[in-house]
């Protein structure tokens, strides 16, 4: 408890020190927390946008079809899967697919496409897909008056193809029965950009693409979107036992996309570059101010030993006279951090352009506030003082009153 007031008082006996000291660690606080709401905010604002465009944050599917697609690895009780994930509260949305290679053909012109079943009403719940049309109507289960089921289709494909809202597509695929599946569609609507991920695409309803590929009631996907994506594995190695007796494997986004993935942690890793740059000023600051105020206080100390305080003593002093301006620092920081990270992650940065990567449109970066911004900052900029503050305290331990008295 003396050696609390007597490093209180020190603390405040120099007041000019003490403030820059406390300037110095309270703005190193402040970057370090804003860079990593921006960091954190950011990179969870681009997974966000990326796991509902069309991935979602877990995907069930027959064994291996990942790694070797194949329109006879199915999910054959889709329903009642779907009815069960409904059942638990980590779940938001289940939306099942149907998947397979096509000819499509339009105006004398044949190109290859991939032809995906969706359920409209579920696929909207989970996906991004309804918001990418851009010309026309989003599908519907319904056939037309006269019968035809309707198609959306991809900007590139309906750009080679000639083809606009209205006018007539036939597919031609094989059936999953080995049978030839060819059918007209009449286009309800074009999706995507030219740099998307449905450019080449061709959308159907369950009811179309179960018909026109002799599918039954089966599926080769379920695409699952969470409450939180940050439980994608835990929830994925949650569901997997009951999935297993059927075949069937549950992957979180993380694997689903591993080279996203992949990227986005060394995207990750040098960003805490950065990081490491502040908190090398931030200390080098720390540094100056306790190794001046250790020499200005040369004589104090010799008097202190000369009267029979034991070095520990000492090293304890200064070493608590750091920790009291670190935690004084982290408290203004945080004062000041809390309202502008809030406001990042609320408002956010407006970009002049919006950035399109992969057909994903990025136009604002946010910020986020979590424990991890505040408790990292706050547990760096202690480290770092007791650390730095750890050579000064040592040598003022070990000065003699003479060689102290000497030196004034």
């Amino acid at each position: 408890m003396l050696t609390l007031k007597l490093a209180y008082r020190n603390v405040l006996r120099n007041k000019r020190r003490s403030f820059l000291t406390l300037l110095s660690m309270s703005g190193g606080f402040f970057l370090l927390c804003v860079v990593l709401s921006l960091t954190e905010g950011s990179y969870s604002n681009i997974i966000d946008i990326f796991t509902k465009d069309r991935v979602g944050h877990v995907q069930i599917h027959k064994g291996n079809y990942l790694e070797r697609p194949s329109i006879y690895k199915t999910i054959k009780n889709p329903t009642q899967i779907i009815e069960a994930l409904q059942q638990k509260p980590q779940v938001v949305s289940v939306t099942p697919r149907i998947f397979g290679a096509s000819l499509a053909y339009g105006k004398d012109k044949t190109f290859p496409a991939q032809v995906i079943g969706i359920d409209p009403l579920l696929e909207s719940r989970t996906t991004r897909l309804k918001e990418k049309v851009n010309s026309g109507a989003y599908l519907k289960n319904e056939t037309d008056s006269d019968g035809y089921f309707s198609a959306m289709i991809g900007f590139t494909l309906a750009k080679n193809l000639n083809l606009a809202v209205g006018d007539e597509l036939i597919l031609i695929s094989q059936g999953i029965d080995g049978s030839i599946a060819n059918d007209i569609f009449i286009i309800s609507a074009v999706v995507g950009t030219a740099d998307s991920v449905e450019r080449n695409n061709v959308y159907l309803s369950l009811p179309a693409i179960r018909e026109f590929l002799s599918m039954g009631d089966m599926v080769h996907e379920l695409a699952i979107i969470l409450e939180n994506q940050n439980q994608s594995r835990e929830f994925a190695q949650e569901i997997q036992p009951k999935l297993t007796p059927d075949e069937l494997t549950a992957e979180p986004w993380q694997v689903v996309e591993t080279a996203f993935y992949k990227s986005m942690q060394a995207d990750k890793q040098g960003g805490y570059i950065s990081l490491s740059v502040i908190i090398l000023i931030v200390s080098i600051g720390v540094l100056n101010t306790v190794l001046m105020g250790t020499l200005e206080r040369t004589r104090e100390f010799g008097v202190l030993t000369a009267i029979g305080t034991r070095p520990h003593a000492v090293f304890s002093l200064i070493m608590t006279e750091s920790m009291i301006l670190a935690s004084a620092s982290c408290l203004v920081g945080l004062v000041i951090s809390l309202p502008v990270n809030y406001y990042l992650s609320v408002v956010g940065i407006a970009m002049p352009e919006p950035v399109d990567m992969g057909g994903m449109s990025f136009d604002m970066i946010l910020g986020e506030i979590s424990w991890y911004t505040i408790w990292l900052p706050t547990v760096v900029i202690v480290a770092s003082t007791l650390m730095v503050s750890l050579i000064p305290s040592i040598k003022a331990a070990k000065i003699s009153p003479l060689s102290a008295l000497q030196a004034v």
